[in-house]
């Protein structure tokens, strides 16, 4: 699922070489951190958050483990 969200990320920005996803797994929950360029922050979370909703409602539909998904896009200082 990590290759996916790189996937689809990186065909929404400009600095494509610069994505890093980091997946973490917990007992009910899988967690994806995006870290990017700042230029490409907003192309990823879209006006007023559409984009990065619909790439959770992706992985929601994709996900089989039945697992909350967590999609968090990471800023310069990493909050």
């Amino acid at each position: 699922m990590k290759y996916f969200v790189e996937f689809v990320v990186s065909s929404l920005v400009q600095y494509a070489e610069e994505v890093d996803v980091q997946e973490t797994e917990t007992e009910g929950t899988v967690s994806y951190k995006i870290r990017l360029n700042p230029a490409d922050i907003g192309r990823v979370i879209g006006k007023k958050g559409r984009t990065i909703g619909a790439i959770r409602n992706l992985l929601n539909s994709a996900s089989k483990s039945g697992k909350r998904i967590v999609v968090e896009v990471m800023d310069e200082a990493g909050a």
